[in-house]
């Protein structure tokens, strides 16, 4: 999930992609993925944003790809489906973190990639584990950031602070001024600058995901990254301590003001180093 935040001011401009794929899903659907090309002998890294945002509205003020280019690693983030260029049916039997798991590996294999690094933010994280935890052998390291001990104990992201019922009502209010709650009127303000297809994304909304993640037979190193003031994102040492050999990296901010701290992009990039 994603929230309004301000640019990152320090961040270079990501140059536009060298490639942009439009990938068909066995469902039927097309999504768009974004490449840039690093050095020939360089493992890829695959990013996977947040719900309501895109690969164009989240990595880049993070700095994280331009960081991982300037280190010659070649890149490719996602649209997800019912987000940015993707297809974004209103239906809700398209969605769900597991489905776009399953996104994840029909991308790569369309590709041809055999191993990546896999990075996600928010919804991306919770789709990353679910893919990590079922492929592994496709991946080489994981990091998880906006996520932390609601994985564990609601089977995602932390409904708790922002019911995902709450969050379908108002993607789909016809005025947002009668909902009656400034943090659902603030994110559905937000949602709707994006450019994203409000209903799409309520679809998704209807279906979060809420049920347990086999944390513990994810056999890659993982990093858990959460900003110090996350209300969806408290606790990550409960996520770490059940994902075997992750390490927590707490860096200042909340769900949208991370990306605004240097250290995230920083340290994604030293633990991802080759």
């Amino acid at each position: 999930m994603s929230t309004p935040a301000p640019e990152q001011p320090d961040a270079p401009e990501l140059r536009a992609p060298d490639r942009t794929h439009r990938l068909p899903t066995s469902d039927g659907l097309t999504l768009s993925v974004y490449e840039w090309d690093g050095a020939a002998e360089a493992l890829p890294v695959f990013l996977h944003h947040g719900f309501s945002a895109s690969a164009f509205l989240e990595w880049p003020r993070s700095g994280l790809p331009q960081t991982l280019l300037a280190q010659g690693r070649r890149v490719l983030a996602v649209d997800a489906r019912g987000h940015g260029a993707s297809d974004a049916p209103h239906d809700n039997a398209f969605y769900g973190e597991t489905r776009m798991a399953q996104d994840v590996l029909e991308v790569l294999d369309a590709l041809g990639l055999g191993r990546v690094d896999l990075a996600g933010y928010s919804m991306g994280s919770v789709v990353s584990l679910i893919f990590a935890s079922r492929h592994s052998d496709r991946l080489r390291r994981l990091v998880v950031g906006g996520v932390g001990a609601g994985i564990i104990e609601v089977g995602g992201v932390d409904t708790r602070a922002l019911p995902s019922s709450e969050l379908a009502r108002a993607l789909r209010a016809s005025d947002p001024g009668d909902l009656g709650d400034e943090l659902l009127q603030g994110f559905r303000m937000f949602a709707a600058s994006t450019g994203n297809d409000l209903l799409a994304l309520a679809a998704q909304a209807d279906v979060v995901h809420a049920s347990p993640i086999d944390l513990g037979s994810i056999a890659v190193p993982t990093l858990v990254v959460a900003g110090d003031e996350d209300p969806l994102a408290v606790r990550p040492q409960v996520l770490a301590d059940a994902v075997p050999g992750a390490r927590v990296q707490t860096v200042t901010g909340d769900h949208a003001t991370v990306f605004s701290d240097p250290r995230f992009a920083r340290e994604i990039a030293a633990f991802l180093q080759p």
